[in-house]
């Protein structure tokens, strides 16, 4: 019995450091390039999400926001809300994010539970802050953002033809309500 604790105690708490690495992962896909000359001042302030992959941090969840402000010691604030419309309740989430790189790179990394970060990596942008489009780590995360509830269809067809070339399933992407 005492020989299995000595394999199974090492080997669990190889996994689970593991788990935590793959779960820290801050990456950007495959082919995808972070926006430089970046400017996050511009990008701070309230962003409602267009689109996503459904995911179970925002399954059900309709009226989604970011709201991104700077905090005293330099990194940013993230507060999503977004009302769940089965159980009939506004949920909202307070994570930071920093940057990965420099902060003229629009890589950044995001954590709601510390020490466990992802990837934010906005990977398209219009010249005015108005739309963006926003990548994860991989394949499976992918947002776009407006200003305002709605986007214009031209920018729209643009982050989804980048979307669909970098590899994504676009036709996979949950179409936020926005009341």
């Amino acid at each position: 019995m005492k020989k299995m604790a000595k394999i199974a105690i090492p080997l669990s708490l190889g996994i689970l450091g593991l788990f935590i690495f793959n779960s820290c992962s801050v990456g950007i896909p495959d082919g995808a390039t972070a926006v430089k000359n970046f400017d996050s001042k511009k990008y701070l302030g309230k962003w409602y999400e267009i689109a996503r992959f459904d995911f179970r941090f925002e399954k059900d969840m309709n009226n989604v926001t970011a709201e991104y402000s700077m905090k005293e010691n330099g990194h940013i604030k993230v507060d999503n809300k977004g009302y769940n419309y089965v159980k009939k309740e506004w949920k909202e989430s307070i994570g930071e994010a920093r940057f990965v790189e420099d902060e003229k790179t629009a890589r950044l990394k995001v954590s709601f539970f510390k020490p466990i970060w992802a990837g934010y990596n906005v990977i398209d942008l219009d010249e005015n802050y108005r739309y963006a489009l926003v990548a994860g780590n991989n394949l499976d995360y992918l947002w776009i953002l407006s200003r305002e509830k709605t986007i214009p269809e031209d920018i729209k067809q643009r982050f989804l033809q980048e979307a669909k070339r970098l590899g994504y399933k676009t036709e996979n992407l949950i179409w936020t309500k926005q009341d």
